[in-house]
């Protein structure tokens, strides 16, 4: 089974003392101990944040690993990455990951982790890199538009969803042609797809919305999905 879970914003880079959806995503693992490694390209691998990945799963009984770009990388990342039960990207700068990870050969080796049931999981940036499209900030920073992503699940993605200016740009964007079908993601919503399809949306916050959106005749239409409030028994 190949497994994306998506989140619009949030996690445990944003509020490190909210983590439902960080112990869902172990969950979805079947692992007593499971292997997670942290992929920090986005943000450059900020130290801060990688010492907080550490700290939070190492709490949680799972084994946590990082892979960075900017050091020295595995001499075979197909091979390290077939290790790892789950695999989490950060947030940050998308167009920096995308480029890079290109570069180096990790889309294609997270492509084929994926296909052998490596969980591919992210945040922010590290959500919008899995569709075919994403709404991101581009350049000057101020300035939002969509990227070519590296297309595991069909359509497009718009994070932080309840940030007013990134829902309105992403109705310009449809109602200009420029999109056809995608998900918008509220901060602390994660989508949960298998082999392309969603199979759940849970949120950690009681208000958490995703919504389906296309447009028809010059309309957006927007429909909101079912999402599971996520609570610690």
């Amino acid at each position: 089974m190949r497994q994306i879970i998506a989140l619009g914003g949030g996690g445990f880079a944003f509020d490190p003392e909210n983590t439902l959806i960080e112990e869902y995503i172990l969950r979805q693992s079947m692992k007593d101990n499971p292997t997670i490694c942290f992929i920090g390209t986005a943000s450059g691998d900020e130290e801060a944040m990688i010492s907080s990945f550490y700290e939070i799963f190492s709490a949680r009984n799972a084994s946590p690993s990082d892979l960075s770009l900017f050091g020295q990388p595995p001499k075979d990342l197909n091979d390290f990455l077939s290790t790892q039960d789950i695999v989490y990207v950060g947030p940050g700068w998308a167009r920096n990951l995308i480029v890079l990870w290109k570069e180096w050969g990790l889309d294609t080796a997270l492509r084929n982790a994926w296909d052998k049931g490596v969980i591919l999981a992210g945040v922010s940036a590290g959500s919008v890199c899995w569709y075919e499209e994403g709404l991101t900030m581009w350049h000057p920073p101020d300035e939002l538009g969509m990227l070519t992503d590296l297309g595991l699940i069909q359509g497009s993605q718009c994070p932080h969803y309840n940030q007013n200016r990134r829902r309105e740009t992403f109705y310009t964007l449809f109602l200009e042609n420029k999109v056809s079908f995608g998900i918008g993601v509220e901060d602390d919503v994660a989508i949960h797809y298998s082999d392309n399809k969603i199979v759940r949306c849970v949120s950690s916050r009681p208000s958490g919305k995703a919504y389906r959106i296309s447009h028809n005749n010059g309309k957006i239409v927007e429909h909101q999905l079912k999402v599971d409030i996520l609570t610690r028994s």
